[in-house]
């Protein structure tokens, strides 16, 4: 029996919910010093870095209490993960730097899949995302 290739590369990011962005910039990122790595006031979303990681914290609006798991393709992945005996939750969706789908495993366990299909965000001196930009470990791919 083959060993498959690894399904999940890394945690991309963990979402923890606040109930405003500056509240909770204001306790993440000035209290416990987390620097700012983006802010989309139109996604109720911020990016801090987490010093001995590429994993982002991202204090979100509107999600839940989160990993969110980076893979390579979310549509390729979801027809593995299908395959291997889980489920398609949120069907795949466009998000500014890729895309995301959550499925869900044979125990109940509720995953979110992203890829960064279309890049990384571009932001001003504020942290404000200004764009979004093909990522620079993969030139000629628009991926984050």
């Amino acid at each position: 029996m083959t060993t498959p290739t690894p399904f999940f590369r890394k945690v991309d990011a963990v979402t923890v919910p606040v109930p405003g962005l500056d509240e909770g910039l204001r306790f993440y990122s000035e209290r416990l010093g987390h620097a700012v790595l983006w802010r989309n006031d139109a996604t109720g979303q911020a990016g801090l870095a987490l010093p001995d990681s590429d994993t982002e914290l991202v204090l979100t609006t509107s999600e839940t209490f989160e990993p969110d798991w980076l893979v390579e393709s979310v549509d390729s992945a979801i027809h593995e993960f299908e395959r291997a005996g889980g489920s398609l939750v949120v069907a795949p969706q466009d998000i500014p730097v890729g895309r995301l789908a959550v499925v869900l495993d044979p125990f109940g366990n509720t995953l979110v899949l992203v890829d960064l299909s279309k890049g990384v965000y571009t932001t001003d001196a504020s942290g404000r995302v200004t764009g979004v930009r093909a990522r620079p470990d993969e030139a000629g791919d628009a991926s984050a």
